[in-house]
């Protein structure tokens, strides 16, 4: 979809609920299907689910929301629950517009809300995975483009993000700010004061046992797979161990490779 300012948008841009952003064309690309569970689906993680559900139906009903940060551990759920919650309030209310901005192409946030901006419907910015190395100023556009910058972000415009550091920076880095700067401190709140342009920080921690095959009989139940639940368990508490962690991404992945040795398709 071109997106030049006299260019007239194309019928898919009307019926497509989801884009990819590709800024080295200034494109949105439709995503004809996005790939997303069930909402139900995504256990352990109620907390985080409801409060997130509330904020992104305000936003949707065009009322104030805040932007959110998603942080924490690998496979529980992060990205999962954007992508559920977008299915879910377009279900329930007014067509809500997805649109995923890689990390590399952070720079360019700020073309893109600019493309954005006046547009009628409502688009829930998405970036999977963001962080900041060493050297590495996109941060910069990002700040600016959240809350610092003179245009603000648009109204019909909201961003959520995840991210394995609550900060978005590696220890690392910020241990060296403050070691060299002539103000460390000063030096140091630049970025860290990132996270603070997001006014949902939502913390995603590895799960126990007990959550991990709630998380294995969800599925089970969902796509009527079969077995016997002691076999099942000590099956997927393998499959567990065997990787070294428990998560909701361990769970889906054993689950795919139980269906496909039963033969049953999960599409």
């Amino acid at each position: 979809m071109a997106t030049g300012k006299k260019s007239k948008p194309r019928s898919s841009r009307r019926v497509a609920g989801a884009f990819v952003w590709e800024a080295s064309a200034g494109k949105l690309l439709a995503v004809r299907q996005v790939a997303s569970l069930p909402l139900p689906l995504l256990k352990g993680i109620d907390a985080a689910r409801d409060t997130l559900m509330e904020n992104t139906r305000r936003f949707a009903d065009g009322l104030p929301a805040n932007n959110a940060l998603l942080w924490g551990a690998r496979g529980m759920g992060k990205s999962s629950l954007v992508k559920a919650l977008h299915a879910e309030i377009n279900r329930e209310r007014m067509r809500l517009i997805l649109i995923e901005i890689h990390r590399e192409e952070i720079a360019s946030l700020p073309l893109l809300l600019r493309r954005l901006r006046g547009d009628k419907r409502r688009f829930l910015l998405f970036c999977d995975d963001l962080s900041f190395d060493k050297d590495d100023t996109s941060y910069k556009s990002l700040k600016a483009a959240l809350e610092g910058g003179i245009e603000g972000r648009p109204p019909n415009v909201l961003f959520y993000a995840t991210s394995n550091r609550r900060h978005l920076m590696p220890r690392d880095m910020m241990e060296n700010e403050r070691s060299t700067a002539i103000n460390p401190s000063e030096a140091a709140e630049e970025k860290i004061s990132l996270s603070d342009r997001f006014g949902l920080w939502l913390g995603f921690h590895n799960c126990g046992q007990d959550q991990y095959l709630a998380m294995v009989d969800g599925y089970v139940e969902h796509y009527g797979l079969d077995m016997v639940k002691d076999e099942l368990h000590r099956r997927a508490l393998g499959w567990a161990a065997a990787r070294g962690a428990r998560s909701g991404r361990v769970a889906w992945q054993f689950i795919q490779d139980l269906a496909g040795e039963l033969g049953k398709r999960i599409d």
